[in-house]
């Protein structure tokens, strides 16, 4: 038997934050794979931008601007997805604010809140409306971009910590609702990688961060985006509800 290279011929992805970053790193790495790509993200322009980039390596691609924290909009993207492609295969979920630096005492209910709904309660409305096509297909790959974060906490990022450990539990939960049918979900912790999220940390918190990576260097999207590959084909049969390190020898379990 040839070895796989992960083909991803005939599926269709759904990445969410996928218009910059990581997401937009997996969005041009499971198209090179031969994925078709729906690029989910709240920045309209952004979004536009990003397909037509995917488009001219001639992948299928489709934006769909979406505010996750939306119910509605989260099923309706879902059903874009589905009527335009005919299947939705897999889901990496992507999309994630950092919040304000602060001690708990400086952070305000509302910033608390407003992390809690894009990190955890958007991307688990994301999942929850991908299981309906993925169950009734009894198939499917779900990838969720945990953090670092959400194993062992970065000081002044507490809601952003919380967040990630959320999306953890949260993972290992449906995985196992799923277990006995073709679905398996994931979740990926990275350490801080190089992208334009980083625009909105200190860079105290930064170089804090860096100190703690035995590699010594930030990470690069496409090195996450080279896990994600192997986490949302079909390959990865054998494996769900796991949290993979990808951290640079940060955190190792």
């Amino acid at each position: 038997m040839e070895p796989s290279d992960f083909s991803l011929a005939n599926r269709t992805a759904v990445i969410s934050g996928g218009a910059r970053g990581i997401g937009l790193a997996v969005a041009h790495r499971l198209a090179s794979a031969g994925a078709k790509i729906a690029i989910v993200d709240l920045d309209a322009d952004a979004t536009e931008v990003a397909v037509a980039q995917l488009r001219t390596t001639g992948a299928a691609a489709i934006g769909c601007p979406t505010d996750i924290t939306d119910e509605t909009q989260v099923e309706q993207m879902t059903q874009q997805v589905t009527d335009r492609f005919g299947s939705y295969d897999i889901l990496v979920c992507s999309a994630g604010i950092v919040g304000r630096n602060a001690f708990a005492w400086e952070t305000s209910v509302e910033e608390w809140r407003q992390v809690l709904e894009v990190n955890l309660t958007g991307l688990w409305l994301c999942n929850r409306a991908a299981l309906g096509p993925m169950r009734k297909a009894n198939y499917g790959r779900i990838v969720n971009i945990a953090s670092i974060a959400g194993k062992e906490g970065n000081p002044k990022l507490g809601p952003y910590s919380a967040s990630k450990a959320g999306v953890i539990g949260m993972t290992k939960s449906l995985a196992k609702e799923v277990a006995e049918t073709g679905i398996r979900i994931h979740s990926v912790a990275p350490a801080v990688i190089h992208t334009p999220m980083l625009d909105q940390v200190n860079q105290e918190t930064i170089d804090y961060m860096v100190s703690k990576i035995p590699i010594g260097r930030t990470g690069r999207p496409e090195e996450v985006a080279a896990l994600v590959h192997y986490l949302a084909s079909e390959d990865c049969s054998f494996s769900t509800g796991s949290c993979y390190d990808i951290s640079g020898g940060r955190a190792t379990y």
